[in-house]
């Protein structure tokens, strides 16, 4: 690890006086679950850190009369076990619930988990977000790509996007609240992420001079009924292989409305809008849950090792939609 500076305000103003012109000039600290990790393993250096963990209101889970505010540095265990995310989403609840480390939940924040870096060993080890060699050619599609994405996966990025809460929270069209030096702007989450087409891109739109401050979910999202399925190869400290979140707005037995979002299949949370079509004006049963299953993975280009992924997000997405229907 390079030696850094480290400075812990206690407001919003002096922590984004503390930001720089670049990545590598400063970082957010918040958990420290990934970003240490990367650091350990010089893959990223930045000169600073800014510890956010002190400014009061970067965190909190609040109901609000626009619904609810998530705060940036809530933990997933603060997630999981809230009272009323469990009641009115439980699909939320359940994804934060879902991270197999009680230590990762209880030092990992929601912001945290929505910034995470891809999990891609080409990344891990030097190779660039892009995975490229010394000529510039792509390591994944000829190398080890078990874990690599289905989905958006035309290049040159070929990771999948890690983070476990990204799906359900797109799902129930949530909002993301951003400081940064030229003022406080919103964003939707499902607008967030990108496929970077360079090394100088980051995977979210986020500047270097700004910094997640909560995420909002918008009133009326209590509505929908929600879940998530999550398959891993291990119960034990291991990232989904594949997932889906459903949220459903029923009328009746019938469903009036669906959202299905694919996690860990591609470059970004992926909606599967052919899945919600093939949904909306059904019972979400057992044979419509199938149909979703095969629309949302209808357009999918496995690599020459993971093809495996695409039966896993087909039933991935069928037993989200029973779960949600039943909740």
């Amino acid at each position: 690890m390079e030696p850094f500076a480290y400075a812990r305000p206690t407001t919003q103003a002096e922590a984004l006086g503390l930001l720089g012109r670049s990545f590598e000039e400063a970082a957010i600290l918040a958990g420290g679950t990934d970003l240490l990790s990367l650091m350990k393993n010089y893959v990223v250096t930045p000169k600073r850190l800014v510890d956010i963990k002190g400014v009061k209101e970067f965190g909190g889970i609040t109901s609000e009369a626009g619904g609810l505010r998530i705060g940036a540095t809530a933990t997933l265990q603060e997630l999981a076990g809230n009272a009323e995310v469990q009641k009115k989403f439980p699909g939320l609840a359940a994804a934060a619930a879902g991270v197999p480390s009680m230590q990762i939940r209880n030092l990992g924040t929601v912001g945290g988990d929505l910034l995470q870096r891809p999990r891609c060993w080409y990344f891990r080890n030097g190779f660039g977000l892009l995975a490229r060699d010394a000529k510039g050619n792509s390591l994944v599609p000829g190398g080890d790509n078990r874990y690599h994405a289905i989905l958006g996966n035309a290049g040159p990025a070929y990771f999948v996007n890690p983070s476990s809460l990204a799906p359900v929270l797109i799902a129930l069209g949530a909002e993301l609240e951003i400081a940064g030096a030229k003022g406080a702007r919103k964003v939707a989450l499902e607008k967030f992420y990108r496929a970077p087409h360079s090394e100088h891109q980051r995977e979210f739109a986020l500047a270097a001079n700004e910094f997640l401050t909560s995420i909002r979910l918008p009133k009326g999202a209590e509505q929908w009924k929600s879940a998530i399925y999550e398959v891993r190869e291990k119960q034990a400290l291991d990232w989904p292989l594949a997932a889906a979140a459903v949220a459903l707005r029923m009328d009746g037995a019938a469903v009036r409305e669906a959202r299905v979002v694919l996690g860990h299949v591609a470059p970004v949370p992926w909606p599967a809008r052919g899945a919600a079509r093939a949904l909306a004006g059904n019972a979400a049963d057992a044979e419509h849950a199938a149909k979703a299953g095969e629309a949302a993975v209808a357009g999918a280009h496995p690599l020459s090792g993971n093809k495996y992924k695409v039966q896993l997000a087909r039933v991935a997405v069928k037993r989200a939609i029973l779960a949600a229907g039943r909740a």
